[in-house]
């Protein structure tokens, strides 16, 4: 829908022809191509500024995250080496769960191939924000609109650390909501999928949440100096290499980190975030030995 997409190169290893076939028919400014398997990967990369991969498998019932670890993991590694020979100036932006692990694991592959650039590289983490805004909208009965959470941590579980105390506009919160919002913001995925009862996990709320945050990144690619956006990323706002925060967005990818969102937390926030750091350090360390176990082919 955006009309600063001149073209949409679509990729998998099924069932794409039908799929870019329907969306071409969109009366949009876009170009649609598809390319089907590994063979055709390389074509659909060249001269790409912006890669969105949101391969992979949702969680099925009976599955831990660890299956879906070892499953998600492969597919991003070889989806970056490709990004890393055919188009390593791009933005790149990771969907694919678990995002603390995953885009550690683009990172590591990015510099065995020479060409990681700790700007460019995304943990798209704007459902966090989408839900957080939605939920807390709701709450307060405010207009959506005005309605801005940051949220930072990682994203998983208790890694998702909305500050509710910087929520604009300046709003108050009860020690209980407070607790509540947090809850089920950090909840929501699970929400989703036990709702849809085995069918998979959120799609048109990622969808949503996927789309805006490559919006803002074409805006600041195309010069908008005004983006701001959270997001997993590189990171020295703690002692961990990765964190989510809110950065400003400019045509080489992050322009700045924003450190006084992590000054002057609530007491809750403040206890949050170190209780929330050993699980967000292990998941970041498991990808980073995937990655490191397994080099890429030069």
């Amino acid at each position: 829908m955006s009309p600063l997409v001149s073209a949409l190169n679509l990729y998998d290893i099924a069932n794409v022809k039908g799929v870019a076939a329907d969306l071409s028919h969109c009366n949009t400014p876009s170009q649609v191509l598809d390319f089907t398997g590994a063979s055709e990967l390389g074509n659909c990369l060249k001269g790409v500024n912006v890669v969105v991969i949101p391969a992979g498998v949702p969680r099925k019932p009976g599955m831990t995250r660890d299956d879906l670890f070892n499953i998600n993991a492969n597919i991003v590694k070889t989806l970056v080496e490709a990004v890393a020979d055919n188009c390593p100036d791009a933005f790149i932006h990771v969907i694919s769960n678990p995002v603390n692990s995953t885009v550690p694991i683009a990172a590591e592959v990015l510099k065995q191939k020479g060409v990681y650039d700790p700007k460019k590289l995304f943990g798209v983490t704007t459902l966090d924000v989408v839900r957080a805004n939605t939920f807390v909208a709701e709450k307060k009965n405010l207009k959506l609109i005005d309605v801005d959470v940051p949220v930072i941590g990682g994203h998983a579980g208790i890694t998702i650390l909305p500050l509710l105390s910087k929520t604009k506009p300046s709003v108050s919160f009860s020690d209980e909501e407070v607790e509540q919002l947090t809850i089920r913001i950090q909840n929501a995925g699970t929400e989703v999928v036990e709702a849809k009862a085995g069918a998979g996990s959120a799609t048109l709320s990622m969808a949503y949440a996927a789309a805006r945050f490559v919006e803002s990144s074409l805006r600041a690619l195309d010069g908008d100096g005004d983006v701001y956006e959270c997001s997993f990323v590189q990171s020295d706002l703690t002692d961990l290499p990765f964190f989510a925060s809110r950065v400003k967005l400019g045509r080489k990818g992050i322009e700045a980190m924003i450190p006084s969102d992590l000054q002057g937390l609530s007491e809750y926030e403040e206890k949050a975030l170190e209780a929330l750091k050993p699980e967000l350090k292990a998941s970041i360390e498991k990808g980073i030995a995937f990655a490191q176990k397994q080099p890429v082919t030069a």
